[in-house]
């Protein structure tokens, strides 16, 4: 319940500041988060929360972290900032693109660094027309992506995201973005006869047939769909992805930005099904949310033929190789190696699934419960055998959230899909409460 100090803070707020999705509706009951310990958050009347999606699922190595602190203050006492324009470079960054190149995907070896996820994001859709430009292929431009898909909310990014409320006050969109279906095990509908997973991969060639392979330039995905609602691919979708991909000239792009440096319980998502993409993105993990950095990683073909071509990429970032950031991604490094983040993440991910199913499978309005790593999503029905959703002015997923955290829980939704991805620190008696409270809020706005 809020008193004095978060409502005098609140009213400040309100006065001045606008929102990422602001609407000052949804505002009116905000927590001012004062101060965070290990997984714990603390708003500024003492009330206290465990993160239950690490901030913005990148929080992983969890608050506090004294490796991370001295990093920072040590290179801000020494380097602050320098431009990392060609001609001008810092041993951080050198440190940090060696350090990602023996532990990435065998065929990425070189990296740009971005502030952030969306800035990554565009970077790739920049990097795959160049690429063609310099293969003489340069009507090769068109970006394929899925629906439910994250990528970002920077212009190009936003025509690449596949959530439909992210577009009409910013439209037009820019030309060239197609999506498809996702793969969504839960209510993606294959015909009779068909893997459900080659099924929603196929959709890709399709369109990649609808548009022209000569126009097509990359395809971007989340090995899991995060904020789309956790979406768990098939085991055979992304091999599938790979060989059409392969067959039609199209680079494939992994956005790591959630599923990168642990997450899934391997280092990087599509490690799981023994693929290699093109090209990645990264950003949240990276520094833990302690410093905003992100990149691309591309392959060791992409790189020679940039290289080879003599011509300048004219794409920069002020921020770009920042050496606080890339001091701090190089000791977020060495935490998820020495504390085996996959490891932790396969563990207590498994452990959350199986609390979840254990108490909620039964509840008449659970239709779904769902994972990878440590990050689980649980999808509230209307009705169960059809999987028909309540109608959204219900409002339902909402009203969970609300209750979810009066208990002490704060985390996101999507529509009506609870998503969990907390700390990968986090011991299990904290998890026991997380689940604790879903059930408690899912019984009290559903009834048992």
């Amino acid at each position: 319940m809020m008193t004095q100090q978060n409502a005098m803070l609140l009213s400040l707020d309100q006065q001045h500041l606008i929102h990422p999705l602001h609407s000052q509706p949804m505002h009116e009951k905000a927590r001012v988060w004062v101060r965070a310990e290990g997984v714990t958050l603390t708003d500024a009347d003492g009330n206290t929360c465990i993160d239950g999606l690490a901030g913005l699922w990148n929080v992983t190595a969890g608050h506090g972290r004294q490796e991370l602190i001295d990093a920072a203050s040590e290179q801000l006492a020494t380097l602050p900032y320098v431009s990392g324009y060609t001609g001008s470079s810092n041993p951080k960054a050198i440190e940090l693109a060696e350090r990602l190149a023996s532990i990435t995907y065998p065929r990425i070896n070189r990296f740009f660094f971005t502030s952030g996820g969306g800035e990554s994001t565009d970077s790739n859709i920049k990097m795959a027309r160049f690429y063609w430009k310099l293969k003489g292929k340069p009507e090769k431009t068109k970006v394929i992506s899925r629906q439910w898909g994250y990528h970002g909310v920077t212009l190009a990014a936003m025509c690449a995201t596949g959530m439909s409320a992210y577009w009409p006050m910013f439209e037009p969109r820019i030309p060239g973005f197609i999506h498809i279906p996702s793969p969504y095990p839960y209510r993606y509908q294959a015909p009779e006869g068909v893997s459900q997973g080659i099924a929603a991969a196929d959709e890709l060639e399709q369109a990649i047939l609808r548009e022209g392979p000569e126009t097509v330039a990359m395809f971007i995905a989340e090995p899991v769909q995060g904020a789309g609602g956790l979406i768990v691919p098939q085991d055979d979708y992304f091999p599938r992805i790979r060989e059409i991909c392969d067959q039609y000239e199209v680079l494939l792009v992994s956005d790591e930005v959630i599923t990168g440096f642990g997450r899934t319980g391997k280092l990087f998502g599509l490690q799981h099904w023994g693929v290699e993409p093109d090209l990645i993105q990264f950003a949240k993990a990276i520094t833990s949310g302690y410093f905003p950095l992100g990149g691309i990683g591309v392959s060791d073909e992409i790189a020679q033929t940039m290289n080879e071509s003599g011509q300048a990429w004219m794409h920069a970032y002020t921020y770009s190789g920042h050496p606080v950031g890339c001091a701090i991604g190089c000791a977020m490094l060495e935490v998820i190696e020495k504390e085996n983040f996959p490891q932790q993440a396969a563990d207590k991910g498994q452990y959350l699934l199986d609390q979840l199913r254990t108490t909620l499978t039964d509840h008449p309005h659970v239709g779904d419960i769902r994972g990878l790593g440590l990050m689980c999503g649980v999808e509230i029905v209307e009705d169960r055998a059809s999987k028909r959703p309540f109608d959204a002015g219900k409002k339902i997923g909402a009203q969970i959230q609300r209750t979810m955290i009066e208990r002490g829980l704060f985390t996101r939704i999507r529509d009506d899909i609870i998503l969990l991805a907390p700390p990968i620190v986090i011991e299990r008696d904290q998890l026991d409460r997380m689940v604790e409270i879903v059930n408690d809020a899912i019984n009290s706005v559903l009834g048992t």
